[in-house]
């Protein structure tokens, strides 16, 4: 049990720098921690490695939003949660909307560590079943955003202009250098579509003053959105393919980021949160390893189930505390020009980009920039960019090589 503490808060040290930097995805993390397991397992064991692996996913998965809603920097994994979360934060009430996110995420937690017990029983046996459909419900979310939309025409343009984008960046990932090459290309390409262009199209003068008053929203509110979000993430927790972008696509199907702003913020950080312990079960219940951080386990001796799940459980206990105390912050933003703050990220952006993944991330980052003003242009909702993530997770469904 020393071994999973140490490991536990080990593990939330470093997921706070990778929610909290720009860039760094918590598979960085997974490669660090092996980098130091010749060093740390003689000492306490494979379980303080193990431990501090998922400490640092489930923190992650609180901190994100912190850049995302202060900085407009888009993560990965909660790219359209972005947009509603930086709105509220140009209205002064970015606290509030990390504060939301920080709750999802919790409630994900809860209702997430019970199921991830039961389908890691159940689903078992299922699993050629479900595998098969994956390809058939992606494409049904889409079309049903796609018609529903006010410009049909428009949406599947836009769709499938930006799921051509994704599929290319994913068929070459072999030109992705710099630090981490093609492993960093998913960073240029979502910041390219849903951050650049809200930081370009972003009015000018000084951040508002930073106030917070609590949340407004209602219980029934904060239900559906904890349900709904906690649902997603199950889902593609274990499904093959899938990620947590397309979960905030799903979601955007049942929860409208524009009108429900509040309630989207917290979907996606529980279908966030709920996804990193639906991982854990795939990976002990059927082998899947669906992300970085499972991969890096497979090459250690892991301790049981329950133990990655009580690391978890105390890692979200943390990252709650965190996260809000990050969240009472935002004050110090007042009254900075936004229009230099805006011009810092995007060289940032830019700059990390060309460091992450070289000269062909720069290179996506500028197709994706020009994909993401079309929305703008058109007056079309930015969900249908998620065709860039969707795409390619149809192919793969249905087994065409990319």
């Amino acid at each position: 049990m020393i071994g999973i503490l140490a490991g536990t808060l080990i593990g939330v040290v470093l997921g706070t720098i990778s929610g909290l930097v720009p860039g760094i995805h918590v598979n960085t993390v997974a490669g660090v921690l092996l980098g130091f397991q010749f060093v740390l397992i003689p000492v306490l064991g494979p379980e303080i490695l193990a431990a501090a692996m998922i400490a640092a996913l489930v923190t992650h998965t609180f901190l994100d939003s912190v850049p995302s809603t202060f900085l407009g920097i888009p993560d990965p994994d909660t790219a359209l949660s972005v947009l509603p979360a930086h709105a509220l934060c140009m209205e002064g009430k970015g606290e509030e909307a990390v504060r939301i996110s920080a709750l999802g995420s919790a409630l994900g937690a809860a209702v997430a560590i019970p199921l991830a017990v039961a389908l890691a029983l159940i689903l078992p046996s299922l699993q050629g079943v479900i595998d098969w459909w994956v390809g058939i419900l992606i494409i049904a979310v889409a079309g049903y955003l796609i018609v529903s939309g006010e410009s049909p025409g428009w949406n599947l343009a836009l769709f499938l202009v930006c799921g051509i984008l994704g599929t290319f960046t994913l068929h070459f990932t072999y030109l992705g250098s710099g630090m981490y090459g093609s492993a960093a290309l998913l960073m240029p390409l979502l910041a390219g579509l849903f951050g650049i262009p809200l930081l370009l199209g972003a009015a000018s003068g000084p951040m508002p003053p930073q106030r917070y008053s609590g949340i407004t929203m209602e219980g029934k509110e904060i239900g559906k959105g904890a349900v709904l979000g906690t649902a997603a993430g199950a889902a593609v927790g274990w499904l093959p393919g899938l990620s947590n972008a397309t979960a905030n696509a799903v979601l955007a199907s049942a929860v409208t980021y524009d009108r429900e702003r509040r309630g989207f913020i917290l979907a996606t950080g529980a279908a966030n949160t709920a996804n990193a312990f639906l991982g854990i079960a795939a990976f002990y219940a059927i082998g899947r390893t669906r992300n970085g951080i499972m991969a890096a386990l497979s090459m250690i001796d892991a301790p049981v189930f329950g133990a990655l799940l009580a690391a978890g459980a105390v890692a979200a206990c943390l990252a709650y505390i965190i996260t809000v105390r990050c969240a009472g912050c935002a004050g110090v933003l007042t009254g900075i020009d936004r229009k230099k703050l805006n011009f810092i990220v995007i060289a940032f952006v830019v700059a990390a980009s060309v460091f992450l993944a070289g000269p062909f991330g720069a290179f996506i980052l500028v197709l994706a920039t020009l994909a993401g003003l079309i929305p703008g242009l058109v007056n079309v909702p930015r969900v249908y960019c998620m065709g860039a993530i969707m795409v390619p997770v149809v192919l793969y469904s249905f087994q065409v090589v990319l």
